[in-house]
């Protein structure tokens, strides 16, 4: 029975560090709230969305939408928080800038705003049937 205990902890240990990673990600979430028209789409806490660029309709295989969010923050910490939140959100990464889940895929544009930081074009989209 003592052989069992160090790896209990371990296991404890282990699991703890886990939910916190999961809390820090979704307190990071939370932080700058979600997209308009994309409201399972976290939006990066430093990145300020322009509302008038939001596009939403309903098709029959499925929602499609568009986003446009911009911030003084580099391209760099926007992909990589995207990176990080995504598939805790059930996004699988299948490309650079492309993502999947379910039924639909996410396409994130990340380029530079010069010296203001960054613009970040969110579109969400049917995955087509193969």
């Amino acid at each position: 029975m003592m052989l069992r205990h160090p790896r209990i902890r371990t296991h404890i240990f282990a699991l703890l560090l886990l939910m916190g990673t999961l809390v820090s990600a979704l307190d990071a979430r939370a932080d700058g709230g979600f997209l308009s028209v994309i409201e399972d789409l976290p939006l990066m806490a430093t990145l300020q969305e322009n509302e008038n660029a939001a596009v939403t309709f309903e098709t029959a295989n499925g929602r499609i939408a568009e986003a446009e969010a911009r911030g003084p923050v580099t391209p760099d910490a926007v992909g990589k928080f995207y990176a990080d939140v995504l598939p805790q959100l059930g996004w699988k990464q299948v490309g650079d800038g492309l993502y999947a889940r379910e039924r639909e895929r996410l396409r994130l544009t990340i380029e530079s705003d010069g010296d203001n930081g960054a613009v970040v074009s969110f579109s969400v989209s049917p995955q087509e049937s193969h």
